[in-house]
């Protein structure tokens, strides 16, 4: 895996007179989900300024919001398991839905707060959900005679070099215990060391690492890949059959992990009302279809088209030591052999 990779935008010019107060609306947020033509119309709307910060793993995601105690951004986007590590360091603030009108338009499922984990702490709620997908894989039909069954095929010496993964240490550790059959979020002390050496084997299967769809959509074409993990889902799917390749998107039999992105608004947000107003602008129908028709994603006011996973998701949650995985990833990425038997 290369290192973390952590893109900046800042999208626009200054729009003078921000009639909110804030001098921009500072978002930290997963590529697609402030596209530049959205965001000048949420400018133009609020006369406000709006600065977009991408992140490409859950890792850095942590690492840009904690830094400053939350004080650096307003508003960001995350899945459920890590909305709940947020609000355990005390870095979101709680908000009300009712103050968000659109959330109106949103199926039940994404309303019934208390039924969605993570998002919620002693009655109050932390985040609004937004969009998900699961991470499925995504295969070369050239290179496969049949579909890839398992998990384990990213492990298949026969892809060697041909295979890409995502450089996330949660997921990746989540992934191979996964593909033991056991649970992909709490792994035992005395499990970790083989774990590790599983993912040692992984990395010395693939091509790399990548961060951004993007990037491996890059990768995917100029490489031949034969097999990908998709960590975005659909999304990276409709980018890689959009640059013209001939590929499938399968839920191996183990089940797929699935994430349930949401906005939630910093403990240091400069400006609630215009947090608040984000949100409800990003659950307007052109921002729901853009995620749609744009990204390949599923939005949270309509049902998806096409779909057949019931009973096959593994919706995320937090794991149990996040910061462990993270410093053995980061050991088992750069080449070095970490020490497997001891804790971090």
């Amino acid at each position: 895996m290369r290192p973390l990779l952590v893109l900046l935008a800042v999208l626009l010019p200054l729009v003078p007179g921000a009639a909110s107060g804030a001098d921009a609306l500072r978002l930290l947020t997963w590529p697609g989900y402030a596209d530049p033509d959205l965001v000048a119309e949420f400018e133009k709307r609020h006369d406000v300024r709006v600065e977009v910060t991408l992140v490409g793993n859950d890792d850095a995601l942590r690492e840009k919001l904690s830094a400053n105690g939350g004080s650096d951004y307003d508003l960001i986007a995350a899945n459920t398991a890590e909305i709940d590590h947020y609000i355990e360091q005390g870095l979101l603030q709680p908000l009300q839905p009712s103050r968000i009108a659109n959330t109106t338009r949103q199926l039940w499922r994404f309303r019934d707060y208390p039924k969605i984990p993570g998002i919620s702490h002693d009655g109050k709620v932390y985040a609004v959900p937004y969009t998900y997908s699961e991470m499925g894989l995504i295969y070369d039909r050239s290179q496969f005679p049949s579909p890839p069954q398992s998990i384990t095929s990213l492990w298949d010496p026969q892809w060697r070099g041909r295979v890409l993964a995502f450089n996330g240490s949660s997921h990746n550790f989540a992934l191979a215990s996964q593909a033991r059959g056991r649970d992909p979020f709490r792994i035992d002390a005395d499990d970790f060391s083989s774990l590790a050496e599983q993912l040692i084997a992984l990395r010395r299967n693939v091509l790399t690492f990548y961060s951004l769809p993007e990037e491996a959509a890059s990768l995917f074409k100029e490489h031949q890949v034969a097999l990908l993990f998709a960590n975005y889902g659909r999304q990276q799917l409709k980018q890689i059959r959009d640059a013209g390749a001939d590929v499938g998107y399968v839920i191996p039999r183990e089940g797929a992990l699935a994430w349930l992105d949401c906005w939630a608004i910093s403990r240091g947000a400069r400006d609630v009302a215009l947090a608040e107003a984000w949100i409800d602008f990003t659950l307007e129908p052109p921002m729901s279809r853009a995620l749609v028709e744009r990204q390949g994603l599923s939005n949270t006011i309509e049902e998806p088209e096409g779909t057949d996973v019931a009973g096959r998701l593994i919706w995320l949650r937090p794991v149990e030591d996040a910061d462990r995985r993270a410093h053995l990833w980061e050991r088992i990425l750069s080449g070095e052999r970490p020490p497997l038997v001891e804790a971090p």
